[in-house]
């Protein structure tokens, strides 16, 4: 839990006094900046319920800057905006655009384009010893449908020579949704005029022509996360270490997306253009419960090879069950370049509500066709080399170049889902 960013302390008692020294938890002010670029596509997008593309771009830039306030405390100030554009999400609103209405194809609706920004500010205070942590955090973030607030401290305690690391976190985040429907479905909400409205009698209806969407609005537009996390560590041997978590969520509120289509298998289907219309929004449970257990076990092999391993289960009471598996092999080729290969597998069971395209049934209490909850498997490999100077002889401006990561994966679900990042980090520290 962040134990090993902080330096140990030191003592030394001379016979005659009892004055100790200690070193500063942080020596000076780091800048971090990070930057990725995100690219998916596939053919089940949950907005067009389970078909049509899945195609997005993603851009994010993030600068992190700790500052030590003295010897013991350290503020850190996390910033981040993150802008992307999406062919599924710009069809929330599929006949405002140019061209022919299509779930395969973008629309130029207002959804096609957001920004997401972040600010986080935490701060964490280390005994003299070193070898309890405290820390606090608070989160604002926002975006075009949705504004959050967080909060969030953990606790560290080090022993047996820190050699065994204790942690407990908690996390409760604050959401708040500005719902945003499909197009064809708002004119069947409170106050609307149906059939009449002129999306309707300006476009023709092909199909059923007797439109009627199952379609309320949400009563509830917030979000509550609560969160409570264990971590133990422990040095195994001289070249081993071994940790183990566990974590509780707990979210209640608004658990939809209010713009993810479902199409029922017992409706006929109606059709403007080549869209189809909905036959309602994602319905799903105002609560679930997870449950996360992991571990983690690194392996210094010699100078040149390192071998990290994870694994992880998951449960939660929507019916996923899943598991994360993953080894990363540093090899340390000079004493400023390591590369970074990497292999990460994955699995889950569906979640009791998740229905394909058109198998959903009017009926039903609950129902969504977002794939993310389907059951899948998923292979992702990764490379990356990073440059480590930590004398940080190379200066930009009064911030010395400390080290550079840069990083690729590809990840590929067994659906037709696929996706691409490429993430570039760099640390400076200030004169």
């Amino acid at each position: 839990m962040c134990v090993f960013a902080f330096a140990k302390a030191y003592s030394q008692t001379a016979q005659d006094s009892t004055k100790v020294y200690k070193k500063r938890v942080l020596e000076s002010v780091e800048v971090d900046f990070l930057s990725s670029y995100y690219t998916q596509d596939g053919d089940n997008a949950a907005v067009s319920g389970g078909i049509g593309t899945e195609e997005l771009t993603d851009v994010t830039g993030t600068f992190v800057v700790s500052i030590p306030l003295n010897d013991d405390d350290v503020l850190t100030i996390d910033a981040g905006v993150s802008a992307y554009t999406s062919a599924s999400s710009s069809n929330v609103g599929p006949f405002d655009g140019g061209g022919q209405a299509d779930p395969f194809q973008a629309s130029s609706g207002a959804s096609s384009s957001d920004l997401w920004a972040n600010l986080t500010g935490s701060y964490s205070h280390s005994s003299d010893d070193r070898n309890d942590i405290w820390s606090a955090k608070l989160s604002v973030s926002s975006e075009y449908d949705y504004f959050s607030v967080g909060v969030g401290c953990s606790y560290t305690k080090l022993f047996n020579e820190k050699n065994t690391e204790l942690s407990v976190n908690g996390n409760v985040y604050i959401d708040t949704w500005n719902a945003i429907y499909p197009t064809e479905l708002r004119p069947f909400g409170e106050g609307g005029n149906g059939l009449s409205n002129r999306l309707f009698t300006q476009n023709t209806i092909t199909g059923n022509t007797n439109y009627a969407p199952i379609f309320t609005e949400f009563a509830d537009e917030g979000r509550n996360s609560y969160s409570l996390g264990f971590g133990f560590s422990q040095i195994l041997h001289k070249n081993v270490q071994g940790s183990l978590a566990l974590d509780f969520v707990q979210q209640q509120g608004l658990l939809s997306t209010p713009f993810q289509r479902v199409y029922f298998g017992d409706v006929a289907d109606s059709f403007i253009e080549n869209f189809q219309l909905a036959d309602a929004i994602e319905r799903l449970p105002d609560s679930r419960f997870k449950v996360a257990a992991g571990g983690r076990l690194n392996w210094y092999l010699n100078e040149t090879f390192t071998v990290r391993t994870f694994y992880r289960y998951y449960y939660d009471d929507w019916g996923i069950t899943s598991h994360t598996a993953s080894i990363e092999v540093p090899i340390k080729i000079t004493d400023k370049f390591t590369l970074y290969p990497s292999y990460r597998f994955y699995n889950q069971t569906a979640a009791d509500y998740f229905r394909p395209y058109e198998e959903a049934l009017s009926t039903d209490e609950f129902y969504t066709s977002d794939y993310d909850l389907s059951e899948y498997s998923a292979n992702q490999f990764g490379f990356g080399v990073s440059y480590t100077d930590i004398f940080a002889k190379a200066h930009i401006w009064k911030l010395g170049l400390k080290s550079i990561d840069l990083k690729f994966y590809q990840y590929d679900r067994d659906t037709t889902f696929s996706s691409s990042i490429i993430t570039a980090g760099f640390k400076f520290v200030m004169d």
